[in-house]
């Protein structure tokens, strides 16, 4: 059973960033990264043009429960706070996603605007900004477009494929590096995009799973026919999916206005679960839990973010933000995760 070690709420300084820019209903602006003896945790955090950083410690302490296993924080200060030092956007930043890469001592830091313009900047760990690669790549209308929300994925396999969701454009383009690899057109404008890895083909880079309207389509790099669509499943009709993700066994679930998660199984394209009403508001971030995938943590547009088994649709503990969620982000590797709310506050769970 999964159980939270610490609940820790700091707040962004407002010398740093005064009034966080809006964004978009689903944007995920908010990144982390443990160090590797778990005692701090870098938080990437994006508003407007740029992105920060702000580090916090992550030291162990006694966690208060409320009502209804609700997590009650902690207030922890700010050990240090920063602009990433990179090329700044020339529109809203709408995604910020972190990469690990299997040597230790270099994070990928991926950014993406309201036009779909790309930076991936790779720097070190220790939160030092090191320009030991950057690269950008221009929308594929060149910007001329209509501004919107827009996501990015990396290659579980190949840090330097990315893949770039944008809304209005309803497209999906992939990268390798700067070097185009292919564009796929969605039916209906995209809300959530993730690469599929642990699948039977082989292949863990090579297919996609694209939140879009009540739909959820999977696409293949290797596959011409039909632009790459290999399968659609349709949820309630007239309800938004806003997001999507996938875990180590290959299950994918996906949630939205409807506020119900459901999982699929792959192999099938069968619903294995469907944890229904499980949120108070819409769903806007799902992740698989990476201590024991049949864990999920689940935030809706409210305050709320919580654990629970997937399979029993059973809570197991919350935590709320003190206003409206700009981002919401779990490590990598580990159950970490956090949320950064418009007031500037940004909350930081450790589970285990």
């Amino acid at each position: 059973m999964l159980t939270a070690r610490s609940l820790k709420k700091a707040t962004v300084p407002s010398t740093l960033i005064e009034h966080p820019s809006p964004a978009n209903l689903h944007s995920n602006r908010l990144s982390l990264h443990v160090s590797e003896d778990g005692t701090s945790c870098w938080a990437y955090v994006a508003s407007g043009c740029n992105v920060y950083r702000i580090l916090v410690s992550l030291k162990d302490s006694l966690v208060n429960e409320g009502k209804d296993s609700l997590l009650i924080p902690e207030q922890t200060q700010v050990v240090e706070s920063a602009i990433v030092n990179r090329c700044p956007h020339r529109s809203e930043i709408q995604t910020i996603l972190l990469n690990e890469t299997e040597s230790n001592d270099c994070l990928i830091l991926g950014s993406v605007d309201s036009y779909g313009h790309l930076i991936v900047s790779k720097m070190d760990s220790d939160g030092t900004d090191v320009e030991r690669l950057t690269f950008s790549v221009s929308p594929r209308d060149f910007g001329v477009g209509e501004a919107g929300w827009a996501g990015l994925c990396f290659s579980p396999s190949q840090w330097s494929t990315t893949a770039v969701a944008h809304s209005f454009g309803k497209s999906i383009d992939v990268y390798d590096q700067d070097l185009h690899l292919r564009t796929f057109r969605t039916l209906w404008y995209p809300t959530a995009v993730s690469f599929l890895q642990h699948l039977d083909s082989g292949n863990e880079s090579s297919m996609l799973a694209v939140t879009e309207g009540c739909q959820l389509s999977i696409w293949d790099l290797r596959v011409k026919e039909k632009g790459g669509c290999v399968h659609r499943i349709c949820g309630s009709v007239g309800d938004i999916l806003y997001a999507v993700c996938n875990s180590s066994t290959g299950n994918i679930a996906v949630g939205g206005a409807d506020r119900t998660m459901t999982v699929y199984d792959p192999r099938r394209w069968a619903a294995v679960a469907r944890w229904v009403n499980c949120s108070k508001y819409e769903i806007t971030g799902l992740s698989f839990s990476s201590v024991d995938p049949d864990y999920a943590y689940i935030q809706g547009v409210d305050y709320e973010v919580f654990c629970g088994q997937w399979k029993e649709n059973i809570k197991t503990f919350s935590f709320r933000g003190d206003s409206n969620w700009l981002g919401f982000s779990k490590c990598q590797k580990r159950d970490v995760l956090g949320g950064w709310c418009d007031s500037g506050s940004v909350f930081i769970a450790d589970v285990v």
